[in-house]
């Protein structure tokens, strides 16, 4: 285990084409983050799948800044083989964004921590709202807001960070997509007072605005084919991009331990 903060023990992390992925579970995030929230500690997490972790090795400021987040959960499948494989972690299962976002909403449920939503649209925030709650009655959601589609004033950069700061979350989700929302965990890190969370579409699936792929395609690494199917249009170009690059990396580092 490695020391953050002089506080809190995160997990191991190991090194995976540059990134720097941690090695844990569902149980050990959501125990480790619960604590920090209540004591309402700045931690900044993230979740990888491979999309993430392609366009985090083909940005230097993104790695960089990526490279310095507390956790980097194993979001995909492909991501927890590979830290098997080249690392031998052993992880049984991942640590998929929107399923860790429910364990902790259910846990700030019964120990009354509050949450913020920061991110998506309007509709979708108040469609999230509402299921959240229907899952959970006793969960303290203590603001959420949809910020403008451009880059925030210092100004109002300053009142964003005032509003979550004051709201008392000690969970802070942010669904602003990647790579936004690794930029503004990062650039908050030492601002904001609480467990910044990047989920990215957790808050369309948990809205019901857009399908989660069946189980059985999650557990074999196949939720990029059902997403693709979902929006060919939008995402052919990222999975025919960032799939092949993972193949290839994969591949090459398979070779080089071989020899």
């Amino acid at each position: 285990m490695i020391t953050m903060n002089n506080q809190t023990q995160c997990p191991p992390k190991f090194n995976l084409f540059g990134i720097e992925v941690s090695k844990t579970d569902y149980q050990e995030a959501t125990d480790l983050l619960i604590k920090a929230a209540q004591e309402h500690r700045s931690m900044i997490v993230d979740h990888m799948p491979v999309h993430g972790l392609i366009e985090a090795t083909s940005d230097p400021e993104l790695k960089h800044k990526i490279n310095q987040f507390d956790i980097v959960a194993p979001d995909g499948q492909p991501v927890r083989w590979a830290l098997n494989r080249f690392h031998h972690t052993n992880l049984s299962d991942r640590v998929y964004g929107p399923e860790l976002m429910l364990r902790l909403c259910e846990q700030a449920s019964q120990k009354g921590i509050g949450v913020y939503l920061y991110g998506s649209q309007p509709m979708v925030l108040k469609s999230l709202e509402q299921n959240l709650l229907l899952q959970f009655p006793h969960l303290r959601i203590v603001g959420s807001e949809s910020p403008p589609f451009r880059q925030l004033t210092p100004e109002e950069d300053q009142l964003t960070v005032d509003r979550i700061n004051q709201s008392g979350a000690g969970l802070i989700f942010l669904g602003l997509g990647c790579p936004k929302q690794e930029h503004f965990a990062f650039d908050h890190r030492k601002k904001i007072q609480g467990v910044q969370l990047c989920v990215g579409a957790a808050f369309d699936f948990h809205a019901g605005t857009k399908k989660t792929a069946p189980q059985w395609m999650q557990r074999n690494g196949l939720e990029w084919l059902f997403r693709l199917f979902s929006e060919p249009g939008r995402l052919w170009q990222r999975y025919l991009k960032t799939n092949t690059i993972f193949m290839v990396k994969y591949v090459q580092q398979a070779i080089g331990n071989a020899k």
